[in-house]
């Protein structure tokens, strides 16, 4: 496929898009890549949800269109809760969409009609695995090609989609996501001022980064900095955190904030925490530059997960939970880790790198580069839109487990040196000892008449094994 052919590309977002402004690390993907095709000489025109900032159309190349007319529910998650018409307009304008272009690109699930893409060749690219249309459009899941960010998001749909569609492996491929060192390099921090008193970038700086979600760690995060202040002696300790961009807007948001104001106020700690408004693309860099230790020890379920690279990028060491990707896109050379809750842990390694005033190391700069480029990214991600076909439709069945169907550790499992098995889903650990004894005996799997039926269905039931009924 060339460049010259000029093709076009329909382009589905579920999530809200901006002229310069992106509402999560899945949207500053997508900008990259259709910014890539566009220079390629492609014309998309993307679909999005309208969003009350971002009402008419704009372009972000002038090859590359925004259409911000889909009225899903903001804000998300639950999009499909809406009006009957709102929904029946939506798939029309896609469907039109889809049918004036030569390829269709759906960015981070959401789209679960399959009839609105049959008739064109279809890339799906699934950036969550917890949201339900984003699981309702995998397990409904018709397109010619499937991009995940991660071998741990590509593992755990194909656990679960192959069991009814065994083909569906086949059309799955894993591509990490890429970042432009250039841009996400140490800063000398300057504009950042504008947002961040300077006297508080004096102090040693804890860095929460992440939107208003409980499940991105700010009460380990509060833990964390009251052992900091009180058992480390840190009493200087400043913790940044961003006001996401409906902070006011929305009521979620509103009680959201109050409830973590008075949490913190409750252990002592208002003065240490600093809430400021969302930093947008253009001051990122200099915020991750003015950090000393940047925080990901919530227990969400990434699919990638840019912050630890990004903020790697910056000079500022991040410290991650073992939680779903971040137990295995980095080697223990480059991140400090804990099990999640192991608030001690946590603690220890943050007092170590603000002692040591410790910065990214040349060989981690270096691993990034050569393994997480912006470049290797958006070129694989074009390959596999320009060059698919319509396929036939992917076969279904119901699987029957047997007598002698084999299992094995779910992806979304792990097994803790410390404290059993964790499970990324129910965000808890199980040490329960045939459990994970049998786990650790047969990493590879094992049968399931092995273990009496009972214990078997609750271990399926609760999502530790998975049952390999397409060998």
């Amino acid at each position: 496929m060339t460049s010259s052919e000029g093709k076009r590309i329909a382009v589905f977002s579920m999530t809200p898009l901006f002229p310069d402004f992106a509402m999560g690390g899945g949207q500053v993907q997508l900008k990259k890549v259709v910014l890539h095709l566009g220079e390629l000489g492609h014309r998309l025109t993307i679909l999005s949800t309208r969003h009350e900032e971002s009402t008419v159309p704009f372009s972000w190349h002038e090859n590359v269109h925004i259409k911000p007319i889909l009225r899903f529910k903001q804000p998300y998650p639950e999009p499909y809760f809406t009006p009957l018409y709102h929904i029946a307009n939506a798939m029309r304008a896609v469907g039109d969409a889809i049918a004036e272009a030569d390829f269709h690109y759906s960015h981070d699930g959401g789209l679960i009609f399959p009839y609105v893409y049959r008739d064109k060749p279809t890339i799906f690219s699934m950036r969550s695995i917890i949201y339900p249309e984003t699981l309702q459009s995998a397990l409904l899941f018709q397109g010619d090609e499937w991009i995940l960010p991660s071998e741990h998001t590509r593992a755990s749909y194909a656990a679960v989609v192959s069991q009814f569609s065994p083909d569906v492996e086949t059309r799955m491929h894993a591509i990490h996501n890429g970042f432009d060192w250039q841009k996400f390099r140490y800063t000398e921090p300057d504009a950042i001022f504008d947002v961040i008193p300077k006297t508080i970038a004096e102090r040693p700086i804890l860095l929460f980064p992440h939107r208003p979600d409980l499940n991105k760690g700010i009460y380990e995060v509060i833990k964390v900095a009251r052992r900091l202040v009180y058992d480390y002696g840190w009493t200087d300790l400043r913790v940044l955190v961003p006001r996401g961009v409906d902070a006011e807007a929305e009521p979620g948001n509103r009680a959201y904030y109050k409830q973590l104001r008075q949490e913190i106020g409750a252990t002592g700690l208002t003065d240490s925490f600093y809430f400021h408004d969302w930093i947008n693309e253009d001051l990122i860099a200099e915020y991750y530059s003015i950090a000393d230790v940047t925080m990901c020890i919530g227990n969400c379920v990434e699919t990638f997960g840019n912050t630890p690279f990004e903020s790697l990028g910056c000079g500022t060491p991040p410290i991650l939970s073992r939680v779903s990707t971040y137990r295995d896109l980095f080697s223990d050379e480059h991140v400090d880790r804990v099990d999640y809750g192991d608030i001690d842990g946590a603690a220890e390694h943050a007092h170590n790198i603000l002692s040591e005033k410790r910065r990214t190391s040349p060989g981690t700069l270096h691993y990034l580069k050569s393994e997480f480029s912006l470049e290797t990214m958006v070129t694989r991600y074009a390959d596999v839109i320009l060059n698919a076909e319509k396929k036939p439709p992917l076969s279904y069945r119901i699987p029957k487990l047997r007598a002698n169907t084999m299992y094995r550790k779910a992806p979304w499992c792990y097994l803790s040196e410390r404290f059993g098995i964790y499970h990324d889903f129910r965000a808890s650990y199980n040490e329960d000892g045939l459990l994970v004894s049998t786990l650790r005996a047969n990493p590879d799997g094992f049968a399931g008449k092995c273990v009496d039926s009972a214990t078997l269905h609750d271990w399926l039931d609760k999502g530790y094994v998975v049952p390999l009924v397409n060998a």
